[in-house]
């Protein structure tokens, strides 16, 4: 009875020292990853003169709070932002609804060639955006719609996302069968049965693409930075590529940091608001089968 007792307590011991030793580097790489954060801050808050010091400090003294207001004076960023959130907006939307009617379908449905289409749709995935880059140009311009947003919101109409159409359509094969039959037997007709049925059981998956698709267009540079040529419909990133300087100008650092700060909280406090559901879709979008 001791002896077991003794081997008890040994394996509780082992493992809060395995817990301990998990947490630390769980803590330690943490840090490290936050590091690129908190330089972004320290630099926001810097004098472009204080930024250059040599040894470098974490803590500026005095902190410049003011460079929040005058980098975001500096250019209409007002305007920068409600044009990356139409986008954002339109973007997030198509996508959403095409994948997943795109992925319904090839989760629930049977048709000639269904398996070697969803091969080759996921092996665009490993087709560079540089070689699509200029016939995709030259289409937008022979349509008459460079300069405007449509370049930037219309493609995602077209289901263009293959990752995450795998990921939804993982989903929907976790799903049961029988919830449709029951639907089917009921009557109910394939928009009700698909909208009030479906959709439901993969609302963690739609959160998570939603919130990888908020984040890709919020972000993104090289779209607007080739389609868009009037400065009204400038997006925040394009917005903060000014600050780069120029020939005879240094880049304004401190300004550059503190848009990338407006530009990294949004995507910041969309995950941590929906962090359940995000982190629940991408966990069993791996596990269906």
């Amino acid at each position: 009875m001791g002896s077991s007792v003794a081997v008890i307590q040994s394996k509780s011991r082992k493992e809060k020292m395995m817990d301990f030793i998990v947490y630390i580097v769980l803590i330690t790489v943490s840090a490290i990853v936050l590091i690129p954060l908190f330089w972004m801050i320290s630099t926001a808050l810097k004098s472009n003169a204080d930024i250059y010091a040599w040894p470098p400090e974490w803590i500026p003294k005095p902190a410049h709070w003011e460079n929040f207001r005058n980098a975001w004076n500096a250019m209409p960023f007002s305007t920068f932002l409600l044009n990356s959130l139409f986008i954002v907006v339109l973007g997030v939307t198509a996508e959403v609804i095409s994948e997943t009617v795109v992925a319904y379908g090839f989760a629930r449905y049977s048709f000639p060639g269904k398996n070697l289409i969803f091969i080759i749709l996921l092996s665009t995935m490993m087709l560079p955006s540089h070689v699509t880059l200029i016939p995709t140009y030259i289409i937008w311009n022979r349509l008459g719609l460079l300069g405007e947003f449509d370049p930037l919101v219309l493609r995602a109409w077209t289901a263009w996302g293959p990752f995450y159409i795998f990921l939804m359509r993982q989903f929907f094969m976790g799903v049961p069968k029988e919830l449709d039959d029951a639907a089917d037997i009921d009557g109910a007709p394939l928009v009700q049965k698909f909208v009030k049925i479906m959709l439901p059981q993969i609302r963690p998956i739609i959160v998570a693409i939603a919130i990888f698709a908020f984040r890709g267009y919020f972000n993104e540079f090289q779209g607007p930075l080739i389609y868009l040529s009037d400065k009204s419909k400038y997006t925040m990133t394009l917005g903060m590529y000014f600050f780069m300087g120029g020939v005879n100008e240094p880049p304004k650092w401190n300004y550059l940091m503190v848009i990338a700060l407006v530009i990294t909280l949004p995507s910041l406090i969309l995950y941590f608001s929906a962090q359940k559901y995000f982190i629940e879709g991408i966990t069993f979008s791996g596990l269906k089968s």
